[in-house]
């Protein structure tokens, strides 16, 4: 099977899920961006200004503390957001109104809020790892951009639980979630990222 026609063959086709806050979307099986590439990324805003997002399951091998000086020590694993602002931190939390400013996503699911706040309570130990994410960077589209890449069959728009969002293997969350769709879904789970290794 050559390279082309694996494309045409796999190519997620868009479904009638509409992107907003809170859905996530599920990137095609052959994009090939470093940031993209098999992303499962989280809208965090979506409005006719834009949309903002955040990769799910782009780990980096560093903690908070390698990032942050003055930091309580943390160990909360450090994932690559995307590849605007990649300057700043940002995070996604289940600590809701205890974090002055939060952002409601959606469910249990807040990001950004206070940081100083935030740091007394990892200190005190109110928040523990497994109730927040660190992010560098974040995915940004312009206002249209991101429903245009959907109608070219880039993303596919998708739910998710906020039990996922934080606890999930996130090694797996892409093929997981794709298969979870049903069966045609599974096939593109499976495929090799790349197809010349069949």
């Amino acid at each position: 099977m050559t390279y082309n026609l694996a494309m045409e063959i796999f190519q997620i086709k868009h479904n009638n899920i509409q992107p907003e806050q809170g859905k996530i979307l599920l990137s095609e099986p052959f994009m090939r961006d470093s940031y993209f590439g098999r992303a499962v990324i989280l809208l965090t805003e979506h409005n006719s200004e834009g949309s903002v997002g955040l990769i799910l399951n782009k780990p980096l091998d560093i903690t908070i503390n390698d990032v942050i000086n003055n930091f309580p020590d943390f160990p909360a694993k450090v994932f690559a957001g995307g590849p605007v602002n990649t300057e700043r931190i940002f995070y996604l939390h289940s600590a809701g109104a205890l974090i002055p400013g939060s952002i409601h996503v959606f469910d249990t699911i807040y990001w950004s809020g206070n940081f100083e706040v935030l740091k007394e309570l990892i200190h005190s130990q109110v928040i523990k790892p497994k109730d927040i994410t660190f992010f560098i960077g974040y995915s940004g589209w312009s206002a249209g951009q991101l429903d245009s890449e959907i109608n070219k069959n880039s993303w596919l728009v998708a739910t998710v639980t906020s039990q996922k969002v934080l606890f999930a293997d996130k090694s797996t969350i892409w093929e997981c979630e794709l298969a979870s769709l049903g069966s045609k879904y599974k096939i593109w789970a499976s495929f090799p990222q790349d197809p010349t290794w069949n």
